[in-house]
């Protein structure tokens, strides 16, 4: 997809616009985390029927990412995201409209849907443009861009934990949050600028050439090996989303309390590496940051395995954390730069993620029943260790320089 040329001004407008379509999606994906015991109340559901109704989200997500490319590719970047943004706004909104004032488990799954979708598509699309404006600023800020979901998801949560500590009703809640992102995402499209035609114009694209298109993506053994990269990233974020407040209470035997500390600990450590991370791939290469993090989650899984003092758990916590900050914001970088049609490219390797995030902590589960909890977590190890193996596919080529190129970058310098 050809650019438009940007003077610096627009280039930093660009940037800062991505970065907050990255907050706000992070903002949008908490926002009902920690509503959900009121959304139970409200609906009069068990657990495991609200547990089988967020399934919506994640079929939601799954076709989000699977029609973002076209999205992009039919109607640009500044539209695409902003209509991403107001989906997901509306699908939050309508969560707490169908829990709280209408009590429709049927609404409710239908809002989740809706979300998912919305974010799933909103991703590919902010990863794409990330990429594209790493290339103009010649630094790596995948990682910070990243950070600022990971961000706006302690926002999101903090907003829904707020709300019910003020006894706020859903009903309310989520629609605020939603109208809250729509208009950042109404006033942050402005900064994105309208990409000119694609390569080839989206309604010339067939559903076979579309489908021709995934399988030569299969059959990609680069693509495929940044995606086990970004496998081993997300199962191990997932998992510590999930098990590490449990396993730090069960198994290293401390106060709840203070187990919730330790998934605060993870959260924070993570989001500071990838804050802060950038100027550090820029110096030692892409390769080689994958590697070395994911080195460093291999030690912390295993000390947070094998040893039951907090202080060293502790520590084992942070080294998990640093294992997972890089993967998958690299894996996205490197996605986008591997070939023709990085939307669909992204959104390759973004289904591999996901499905790794969605579907390897309910593994683990099952797993533990049979093991136990710490050991289920040696599988977030093994899949650090394949990390490292693959880490050579995230490198980063040289690319060829066009006149277009070279005015953009000097803007940028």
């Amino acid at each position: 997809m050809s650019t438009p040329q940007l003077d610096r001004h627009a280039l930093v407008n660009w940037r800062n616009a991505i970065i907050t379509a990255f907050a706000l999606g992070g903002v949008a994906s908490a926002a009902f985390g920690a509503r959900l015991p009121s959304i139970q109340a409200d609906l009069g559901v068990s657990k495991g029927t609200l547990g089988t109704m967020l399934i919506g989200t994640t079929v939601g997500a799954l076709a989000g990412l699977a029609s973002s490319a076209w999205i992009h590719r039919t109607f640009g970047a500044r539209t695409g995201i902003r209509t991403s943004l107001f989906i997901v706004a509306a699908g939050v909104a309508l969560i707490g409209l169908g829990a709280g004032a209408l009590h429709s488990p049927v609404m409710v799954i239908l809002a989740l849907a809706l979300t998912g979708y919305g974010i799933g598509s909103l991703d590919v699309m902010i990863n794409v443009e990330g990429s594209m404006v790493e290339r103009q600023f010649r630094k790596t800020l995948m990682p910070l861009m990243h950070a600022a979901w990971s961000a706006g998801v302690i926002v999101g949560a903090g907003i829904g934990a707020g709300s019910a500590a003020l006894g706020l009703p859903v009903e309310y809640q989520l629609p605020l949050q939603g109208a809250l992102v729509a208009a950042g995402g109404w006033v942050l499209s402005w900064g994105v600028p309208s990409h000119e035609a694609p390569e080839t114009p989206a309604e010339k694209v067939t559903w076979g050439e579309r489908a021709r298109g995934i399988l030569a993506s299969v059959k990609d053994v680069r693509l495929v090996l940044i995606g086990l990269v970004m496998l081993g990233s997300e199962l191990g974020e997932g998992s510590a989303n999930n098990w590490l407040t449990l396993a730090v209470r069960t198994e290293h035997l401390q106060p709840e309390a203070i187990a919730g500390l330790f998934l605060v600990l993870f959260a924070a450590s993570e989001t500071l590496a990838r804050a802060l991370g950038g100027p550090v791939v820029d110096r030692i290469g892409r390769a080689r940051a994958v590697r070395v993090t994911s080195v460093l989650g291999l030690a912390g899984i295993a000390l947070f395995i094998l040893t039951d003092h907090w202080l060293l758990v502790a520590v084992g916590v942070l080294l998990w954390a640093f294992g997972v900050s890089m993967g998958f914001p690299l894996g996205m970088s490197a996605a986008a730069d591997s070939g023709p049609n990085p939307a669909a490219r992204v959104s390759f390797v973004a289904v591999i993620g996901y499905a790794a995030n969605l579907t390897g902590p309910p593994a683990i589960g099952n797993l533990a029943d049979h093991v136990g909890l710490l050991k289920a977590l040696w599988v977030i190890a093994a899949l650090f260790a394949v990390a490292v193996l693959c880490a050579s596919a995230v490198r980063k080529e040289p690319e060829p320089v066009h006149p277009a190129d070279d005015q953009f970058r000097l803007a940028a310098s």
